[in-house]
């Protein structure tokens, strides 16, 4: 019995995790699909005054204030440019609604956690913390990406964190 399609991901019951892949150059991602609340065009947005360069700034979405990330100024893979492919992922993330900016939505997909090969370690060259490991589809590969790790992250400066007292 064969439990691989074509596209070498697998039925979502078989104890695996979905993913919604992305592109940024040409580069793709993947990030936990339970973390995305929508997909939607760039539209524009409201720069903040001395923020860091990734932040775009925000964007009133139905009365909810979103802070705007781009994400190929966060993993400095060159200047942007903005086109009708470009789309901002709607992400909720330690219950705080954030976008990332990404060139292309290209797919869900589904892996089991074997599939998701551990990332190589670069000593103190590039900062991995925030892959969660590579997988192969087909002849392409595919960076996973702890998205929750990544936008809760003191450099990000977006999710206040709270020093719980061990009792």
């Amino acid at each position: 019995m064969k439990d691989e399609r074509q596209d070498h991901t697998i039925a979502p019951s078989e104890a695996s995790k979905e993913y919604l892949t992305f592109t940024l150059g040409d580069e793709e991602y993947g990030i936990d699909i339970l973390k995305v609340q929508e997909i939607r065009g760039y539209d524009a947005v409201t720069r903040i005054a001395n923020s860091p360069v990734f932040i775009k700034g925000v964007i009133n979405m139905r009365g909810v204030i979103v802070p705007i990330l781009d994400m190929r100024l966060k993993f400095n893979l060159g200047q942007v440019e903005y086109n009708e492919f470009t789309v901002v992922i709607i992400l909720n993330v330690a219950e705080r609604v954030v976008g990332i900016v990404v060139d292309g939505v290209s797919d869900v997909i589904a892996l089991k956690r074997i599939q998701i090969r551990p990332a190589p370690e670069f000593g103190a060259l590039m900062d991995t913390a925030y892959i969660d490991g590579l997988t192969t589809l087909d002849e392409r590969m595919v960076i996973m990406v702890d998205i929750e790790k990544l936008i809760t992250s003191n450099e990000m400066g977006l999710i206040e964190h709270v020093k719980l007292d061990p009792a």
